[in-house]
């Protein structure tokens, strides 16, 4: 990994993870303790031993990062001090004159790489009209924006970061769009940067309303039978799948250990995850998913992003809600998520697509991209 300088607050940069990073994760991977698995049991408590055998196998025969490593230098890439942070970014600039800059803001557990596949559709569309300045930072702890060397990286300081970042690029007025925690994030460049941001959009899946307690509609008799199932499902499915998010707004350290001494622990980690939340018939494909595990393992993020999810846990500083427009794009959508998140309507862009889930810049890219030029194109002008 090196950088060189292009001016005294933002570097140039490219990943170059070393020979000997790669191949300790093979022999690391290679001299595994497998568990076994108790007779009769799947998915439901936990990774399958035989699924992740597979991956694990595909990681280090045919999976290959120096490939992959070099599709990822083809973005231009830099990394900035904010806030005693080395935050890391994808900078591409549109060669249209009429491009508007989009800063685009990922979640957990993920990297700058959920939006690998929307990037060049953004910033280079068929009618120029379309274009952005595409700006992709990869989140505090996150990737290779670390090593951090400071607590207190609440999704407001890093709201903070982001309006920092676009200042410093010398965008006026953007456009912000996020998913999961970039979702929160986000909607508070609306409430700490209202002068600069012009539009925001977001993102949301059922799975994201379930695991967020508190989140799901209350039931009232306006509810159908098919309503009122699917709400016990998903009160079901929120029960039985915080347990990622308890461990880590607790006690983040402990889990720390097992994810940066083990690869396959960080692998299904985050494969349970990707599994869970993505929709049956648009699930991540495994080059994708270790593309985004390998970076979480060589920066050593799992014990960073566990940490960050104990700060969004125990922050104190969220602000007041925002007055800048914001639309909603939902994926794997259902009525309960209207009734949650729009009951009134009032929410003007509330696009519902039935395929996708969380994360649907790798699942259903096209659609994302189509939505948010949809959104956009209203605030072109302002």
């Amino acid at each position: 990994m090196t950088a060189s300088p292009i001016s005294d607050e933002i570097t140039e940069y490219r990943i170059e993870i070393p020979d000997e990073d790669v191949a300790d994760l093979n022999r690391r991977i290679t001299q595994t303790r497998w568990p076994r698995q108790l007779p009769g049991t799947g998915w439901e408590r936990g990774v399958p031993v035989d699924y992740l055998r597979d991956l694990a196998s595909h990681w280090t025969g045919g999976y290959s990062w120096r490939d992959t490593e070099a599709r990822l230098n083809a973005f231009p890439q830099f990394k900035t001090v904010i806030d005693g942070a080395p935050i890391h970014f994808v900078h591409v600039r549109s060669p249209h004159p009429q491009a508007r800059p989009l800063i685009l803001t990922h979640g957990y557990p993920s990297s700058f790489v959920e939006f690998a596949e929307v990037i060049t559709p953004l910033a280079h569309p068929d009618d120029p009209d379309d274009a952005f300045h595409v700006v992709v930072p990869s989140l505090p702890g996150y990737g290779f924006s670390g090593p951090l060397e400071q607590t207190g990286w609440t999704l407001s300081r890093t709201a903070h970061a982001w309006a920092e970042l676009m200042r410093r690029l010398g965008y006026d007025r953007y456009f912000a769009h996020g998913t999961d925690i970039g979702a929160g994030v986000t909607g508070m460049l609306g409430s700490f940067d209202s002068d600069h941001a012009a539009a925001l959009h977001v993102c949301a899946d059922p799975t994201s309303l379930a695991l967020l307690e508190g989140m799901l509609p209350n039931e009232d008799d306006s509810f159908t039978d098919e309503e009122r199932e699917r709400l016990e499902h998903w009160r079901n499915y929120g029960a039985e799948g915080r347990g990622y998010l308890h461990i880590q707004r607790s006690k983040p350290q402990t889990l720390a250990y097992g994810l940066n001494d083990s690869p396959v622990a960080q692998l299904a980690w985050m494969a349970e995850k990707f599994e869970a939340w993505t929709g049956p018939t648009t699930r991540v494909d495994r080059e994708a998913l270790l593309t985004e595990v390998s970076i979480f393992w060589y920066t050593s993020s799992g014990v960073t992003a566990a940490h960050s999810i104990y700060e969004a846990a125990h922050s104190m500083d969220w602000p007041a809600p925002s007055t800048v427009p914001q639309g909603w794009s939902i994926f794997g959508s259902e009525s309960l998520l209207r009734r949650a998140l729009n009951p009134d309507g009032k929410i003007e862009h509330f696009t519902e697509h039935e395929a996708g889930g969380h994360f649907p810049a790798l699942e259903v890219p096209d659609l994302l991209v189509e939505d948010i030029r949809d959104y956009f194109r209203e605030y072109r002008q302002q």
